[in-house]
């Protein structure tokens, strides 16, 4: 067994807090850059005390209600080995109902979605707070700049700069802290919207006062990444560095309040409050730290992405593509298509929307998919649990109740920028589904036979001179999930493809876990020297590669005298040459003299776009391309034939 590598940060430590608040609360804690803004926004007009109170009242408790209640308190102890995520919770009771997989499928669309719109946002609203120093400097330049280096750097890898990310991120805190509380001892009359009481208010009685809440979600939009990032640093870290991280917020937000109260005149505009409250000699600065800020926030959401875009692949989500680790730490990996995709779309986001205001028309409206996703999920991960059922109704009421109500709110949005997110959504939910359920559709077509019934066909076939040898070492990668069946493809391979004689046959078989990190093996000799099957028992976050582990195993069989690798051919194996291996890779394909129902031929086109446009099994498993060949088997070969023609 090659053993997980256990992250150093998970246990209870100063360095794991500080480390936490680079990693977790990026997106979370650059939220105040374009709330108060937002609602100012929406507030049409209408800026006074009661107004206020009731806005950050209402930001406040959903902090309370949703980040530190259902995500810091509840969905953290949803942990699969440590590991956190819509997908690592998919992976804990995909078992209870099958269904459940459309529910993380919709899920990690909108949080991939929603991911767009973050840097574009953030990086925008940080570059924004120029224009109060330099009136006509052109901020889409800097902005988009930014973004290209952004997404360029990643395939070299961020350990080096991610080691600044967390004191950079206190630093962040300590300047949101300080300049709100600066502003709340001037007006401590804001601290009334601790009481509940201005939520409602502000919600019954004020015009347009619910929709006021698409502008209010914006506050809690990084808790779902924050459970994202469970395994990077542990859940005591996340929840004592949330402690601090929530009071700085909560602090910041009461003194854009007071700033607000203060200021407001009757028929002017006011600018964004959380540059605005900043003195004049340290505006410089607090843009230089809110714009490095807004890059640690748009780092985290993209390696969240190349993370659920992994654990996607491995749960048969997303179609096989290039996984590049380019450091040695833990976790970071790096996807070239996703990234030049976020890329791209970031970049349409910018040009399209210009403004942080636009774009906080198109943000949000996602998440909260997102978030009622990982409602249900949690409902059936408490069922499993064992937790009483009144507590599980509970919380189910609340939160489908809560996120019910700010998803109401951000429907508003729809006309106004929200269409942009749930199309992208959309596609990549269509993406998700077409490729899972064409595997479906394929895997109806495979048959299964005993290995029992053909030992001696094959037995016959290793020992029969007459067929020129095909290799040493034959290897398949075989589906069957019980080491006493085969397919009858690779069977048809063996015998009547082309009869391939092979001193020794090896069926490898990899057993994707619901743990994370499982990295565990299992031979069984199926017919002793002649037929060997390797069961690889592999977690969903670990990269599949099936060359390097089966040499493993095959060290490790002869290090025990369990096998001879020495090569078969005499005036090789006296020089004690290896032997040789070849691997066959079956592909199954459509034939022409049959279609689909409808629905599924559209699906199966899709699959096999989507195929073409993936990479292949050989790469996907680390193979060596000189030893590889690629077969192709028709779907009726494992249907049967057809009677089309009645003799006459």
């Amino acid at each position: 067994m090659i053993k997980k590598i256990p992250s150093s940060h998970n246990a209870l430590s100063m360095a794991g807090i500080i480390i936490t608040m680079g990693i977790v609360f990026g997106d979370i804690g650059t939220s105040p850059l374009y709330v108060m803004k937002a609602i100012i926004g929406s507030s049409q007009g209408v800026v006074e005390t009661a107004f206020i109170l009731g806005a950050i009242s209402c930001i406040i408790w959903t902090l309370t209600l949703q980040t530190t209640i259902k995500y810091v308190m509840i969905t953290l102890r949803a942990d699969n080995r440590g590991e956190g995520g819509i997908m690592a919770l998919y992976a804990l009771v995909r078992k209870r109902k099958k269904w459940l997989f459309t529910v993380a499928i919709i899920g990690g669309s909108a949080l991939l979605a929603d991911g767009i719109i973050t840097p574009s946002i953030t990086i925008i609203s940080a570059v924004e707070g120029l224009q109060l120093q330099f009136h006509n400097i052109e901020i889409l330049p800097i902005a988009l700049a930014i973004v290209a280096v952004l997404f360029l750097v990643q395939q070299f890898g961020t350990s080096a700069i991610g080691s600044s990310f967390g004191p950079m991120m206190m630093i962040w805190f300590g300047m949101l802290a300080v300049l709100g509380f600066t502003q709340l001892i001037q007006l401590p009359v804001v601290l009334k919207a601790f009481n509940p009481y201005y939520a409602v208010h502000l919600l019954y009685h004020y015009p347009h006062g619910f929709l006021l809440l698409g502008a209010v979600f914006l506050c809690t939009t990084g808790a779902e990444a924050l459970y994202s990032d469970l395994g990077h640093c542990g859940i005591v870290n996340i929840r004592i560095s949330w402690i601090f991280v929530k009071i700085s917020l909560i602090l910041n937000y009461l003194g854009q309040g007071a700033w607000i109260l203060m200021q407001h005149k009757e028929g002017t505009s006011l600018p964004n409050p959380f540059f605005a409250v900043m003195p004049l000699w340290f505006l410089p600065l607090g843009v230089v730290i809110s714009t490095v800020a807004a890059v640690i926030a748009s780092q985290a959401l993209i390696s969240g992405s190349y993370t659920i875009i992994s654990e996607a692949i491995q749960l048969n989500f997303w179609p096989k593509v290039r996984v590049s680790y380019p450091t040695t730490r833990k976790g970071q990996m790096y996807i070239s298509s996703i990234n030049w995709f976020l890329f791209a779309a970031c970049v349409i986001v910018i040009l399209m929307f210009q403004t942080s205001s636009n774009m906080e028309a198109a943000y949000g409206l996602a998440i909260t998919i997102t978030m009622l996703s990982t409602t249900l999920l949690m409902v059936f991960y408490l069922m499993k649990i064992k937790r009483k059922r009144r507590y599980i109704l509970l919380f189910l009421l609340v939160y489908f109740t809560i996120e019910g109500a700010f998803l109401a709110a951000n429907l508003a949005k729809f006309i106004h920028g929200g269409w942009f997110t749930l199309m992208l959504a959309g596609l990549i939910a269509f993406i998700m589904y077409a490729w899972q359920r064409g595997r479906r559709i394929k895997n109806q077509f495979t048959r299964f036979v005993k290995i029992d019934d053909y030992v001696q066909t094959i037995k016959d076939i290793s020992s029969d001179t007459t067929i020129q040898k095909y290799a040493t070492n034959l290897v398949y990668i075989t589906h069957a999930d019980f080491s006493s069946d085969i397919e009858t493809k690779i069977l048809y391979s063996i015998c009547n493809k082309k009869p391939k004689r092979a001193d020794t046959y090896w069926l490898l078989h990899v057993h994707i876990t619901d743990e994370p990190h499982t990295m565990e093996y299992s031979v069984d000799k199926l017919i002793p020297g002649v037929l060997m099957r390797v069961e690889f028992r592999l977690g969903f976050k670990v990269q599949p590669r099936i060359n390097l582990f089966f040499k493993h195993v095959l060290e490790e069989l002869v290090a025990n005298e369990e096998i001879n690798l020495e090569s078969g051919y005499p005036s090789l194996r006296k020089h004690h040459i290896p032997a040789d291996f070849h691997y066959i890779i079956i592909r199954r394909i459509q034939n022409y003299d049959f279609d689909f129902p409808a629905f599924e031929q559209f699906v199966m086109d899709t699959y096999r776009w989507l195929t073409k446009m993936s990479t292949s099994d050989i790469r996907a498993y680390g193979l060596d391309t000189s030893n590889v060949i690629e077969e192709k088997v028709p779907f009726v070969i494992e249907t049967g034939k057809r009677n089309i023609l009645k003799r006459v």
